[in-house]
């Protein structure tokens, strides 16, 4: 006997729907199906170096799988990586960590995911300043908790003010989340602000993963110089240009250990061991790798900022670190996911729509400058013309997204 549609169950559970999907990886999914069908994409889409990994990375992660090493590791990572990783941070930051405080993870993603899972229940919120990394709130909305939105100015060089942040917390508040160097804006917060956040009563949740990344003397403070219940997240990926090995890690208050530890054994079970094996060699080996990427993202930001500017975009100031230009697209079009995919479609350039890290950041695209320079300046030479062309009818351009653009707001006040 059939189930009346008014009894039957939903397909999926409603936290499905909660969720937004991350724009920069539906253009890069997009883009690839163009490459299938022959066409050629300058990628600045997708926050990945193209850079290669430090050697002595890949010659560790190919000396362990030569040597069998395949297994499970204890869930909180091999003990040599947690030595390694608190003994670097110690020498970036001059604060001592224990070893016993890091807990290793398949990327940053995951540490986030068992951070929030510890952190936050059904009806509890999470500040999150914005513009943000798309998955914070969907981190947060997994979970059941609710994202509270905390704008910040381009012509304050993104900074977060913190008594707006004050004044989102209540009693719900389980966790305040940072970003700094910031993905998409680049700023990186001075300390006065990143010790006011840590004064507040909710824990800061700290996204490091583009420390290291800094341009123009510009020094990062990291949450575990200010504050004693922090957690850092951190990794691999972005550093030392090491994406595809899937390695983070997070430093935890000593009580949260515990915790963390049991869902990691359930949710995640371990990082794979031969990928640790190359975080070992990456941290002991890396440093003139990373400090040559480092130069050589300086120079092509400030050559992306150049182009972008001579093409029109509107760009405060160069960011001050991370690997992103956000700038200013609205005389092309007001409605950024629309422009992203055209300028992909008709340019064949991949962009990430400014609306993939909130409202604060509509009307802007995202461009990642840690590609070759022979990407970037294809990609500027593409977008020249066709950006030309809207710009000659910015009229038309804004007249056409203004009701997608209301539209799509209004879901999003539904969903807070």
């Amino acid at each position: 006997m059939s189930v009346p549609n008014s009894l039957a169950a939903p397909a999926f559970a409603a936290r499905t729907e909660a969720l937004t999907p991350f724009l920069a990886m539906e253009i890069l999914e997009r883009a690839a199906e163009l490459e299938r069908a022959g066409l050629d994409i300058a990628h600045l889409e997708v926050g990945e170096p193209e850079f290669a990994p430090p050697p002595a990375a890949v010659a560790a992660c190919q000396a362990a799988l030569a040597a069998d090493e395949t297994g499970y590791t204890d869930s909180r990572g091999l003990w040599p990586l947690r030595e390694a990783i608190a003994a670097n941070l110690a020498a970036r930051f001059g604060r001592s960590v224990a070893a016993e405080r890091v807990l290793v993870t398949q990327g940053t993603s995951s540490a986030m995911t068992l951070v929030f899972a510890a952190l936050v229940s059904p009806g509890d919120e999470v500040v999150i300043p914005t513009p943000h990394y798309p998955c914070y709130p969907n981190f947060a909305r997994v979970m059941g908790a609710r994202p509270v939105f905390v704008p910040t100015e381009a012509q304050d060089g993104w900074r977060i003010d913190p008594d707006r942040v004050r004044a989102a917390i209540t009693q719900r508040t389980r966790a305040i989340v940072v970003g700094s160097p910031a993905n998409p804006t680049g700023a990186v917060q001075p300390r006065e602000v990143m010790a006011a956040l840590a004064t507040m009563g909710p824990p800061l949740v700290s996204d490091e993963i583009y420390d290291g990344l800094l341009y123009g003397g510009v020094r990062n403070t990291s949450a575990l110089e200010v504050a004693d219940d922090a957690y850092v997240l951190d990794g691999f990926s972005k550093r030392y240009a090491m994406t595809g090995f899937r390695l983070g890690w997070v430093v935890a208050p000593e009580d949260a250990m515990r915790p963390l530890q049991i869902l990691q054994q359930n949710l995640f079970i371990s990082a794979s061991s031969f990928a640790q094996r190359a975080g070992i060699a990456a941290l002991a080996e890396g440093a003139e790798m990373a400090d040559s990427m480092r130069s050589a993202c300086e120079a092509r930001r400030d050559r992306l900022v150049e182009g972008l500017r001579g093409l029109g975009f509107g760009i405060d100031r160069a960011p001050e670190g991370a690997l992103y230009v956000l700038a200013d697209a609205r005389r092309f079009g007001a409605d950024s996911r629309e422009l992203a995919f055209r300028l992909l479609e008709e340019a064949q350039v991949g962009t990430t729509p400014g609306i993939d890290f909130g409202d604060a950041a509509e009307g802007r695209l995202r461009f990642c400058f840690a590609r070759s320079s022979a990407t970037i300046e294809t990609a500027l030479a593409r977008l020249e013309p066709v950006l030309a062309r809207l710009a000659s009818d910015p009229a038309r351009s804004r007249a056409r997204s203004a009701p997608a653009a209301a539209a799509r707001l209004g879901m999003e006040d539904m969903q807070r």
